[in-house]
This record gives structure tokens, sequence and C-alpha cells, in this order.
């Protein structure tokens, strides 16, 4: 199908659109996969995320629990989960910039 004033590239875009969707749908499965790890208070807590952006471990330290300070753990799990998630949404960003060459494409995850 030709447009005018289009001649033969708009099959070639379309083909090209496709083979990007196609790199996409395996890279979102690839980054589903994919975890970052992160940690507060020296160690204390880690927190794990993936790719989907969601927390998939807690690890708290033993030492750290005190029944006396609580706010200090809420603090820590708090700093380390957030860090998780920025660090995950660093990892997508990157990982769809070197799949769409810098193109801004705004939805896609």
């Amino acid at each position: 199908m030709k447009f005018p004033g289009m001649g033969g590239n708009m099959g070639n875009m379309m083909k090209q659109v496709q083979k990007m969707q196609k790199k996409m749908v395996e890279l979102q499965a690839e980054l589903e996969e994919k975890e970052v790890e992160t940690s507060a208070g020296g160690g204390a807590v880690t927190v794990k995320a993936n790719g989907k952006k969601e927390i998939v471990s807690i690890v708290i330290d033993k030492d750290v629990v005190d029944p006396d300070d609580v706010e200090m753990l809420q603090d820590l799990i708090l700093a380390a989960t957030n860090e998780a998630l920025r660090k995950a949404e660093e990892m997508v960003s990157g990982e769809m910039q070197k799949l769409t060459g810098g193109m801004n494409l705004p939805g896609l995850f």
C-alpha cells in the first residue's frame, strides 16, 4: 500500500516498527528476570527489585531490629526500597535506550 508522496518507504517503516515491537516484547520478558540490589545502613537492610519495578525481596539484619527504635528500621527499609526502585527504573530506561537508539517513545514501559 502506497501513500501519495511517501513512495515505498511506508512499507519499510512499518516493517521496522514491527521489528522494534517484537524486540520490546522480548526485552520486557528479559527485564522481568533481571534484578537490582541495594542496601541501607551499611548492609543492615537489603532490597532487591526486578525490571517490572516490583520489590522481590527484603532482607533485614537481625542486629538492626531494636524494639526501642522502630523508626530507624522503618527509615532504612524506606531508603533501601526507594533506591532499589530507582535502580530498577534506571536499568529499564538504559535497556530501552539501547533498543530505541534514544528515540523518545513515552508510555512503552
